[in-house]
């Protein structure tokens, strides 16, 4: 990564400790894409379909009884979820089931829960 001339002429501290921070900051579009994502599951009512989908796969019904919600609020909420890849869904017949895109939606919602019980 190449060094902005305002940080080229920046009196640091600790120079190779911040250009080190520097090295870790991802690109424009890794982050947009990452704070989308963050933006997605700090909904509570998504995050409780995610939690939900953690382990099994649920048709829209299922979750809205598990969730708490209206069928038609789950499906909206599901399209975000599709949208940016952090649920998929399989169909059989007429039925819909969704599930978790990954394990790796899996870890990120798992790593939080972990993090607010240590508090």
């Amino acid at each position: 990564m190449k060094m902005n001339k305002q940080l080229h002429d920046a009196a640091f501290v600790d120079r190779h400790g911040a250009l080190q921070a520097q090295r870790a900051i991802h690109d424009d579009s890794t982050m947009l894409a990452l704070s989308e994502i963050f933006k997605i599951l700090g909904d509570p009512t998504r995050l409780k379909i995610c939690l939900a989908l953690e382990h099994r796969e649920l048709c829209v019904g299922d979750l809205a009884l598990v969730a708490g919600i209206s069928e038609s609020a789950v499906s909206h909420q599901l399209h975000s979820l599709k949208t940016l890849r952090l649920v998929r869904y399989r169909r059989e017949g007429k039925m819909t089931y969704y599930m978790l895109d990954d394990e790796h939606i899996e870890q990120l919602i798992s790593l939080g829960v972990k993090h607010v019980e240590e508090g």
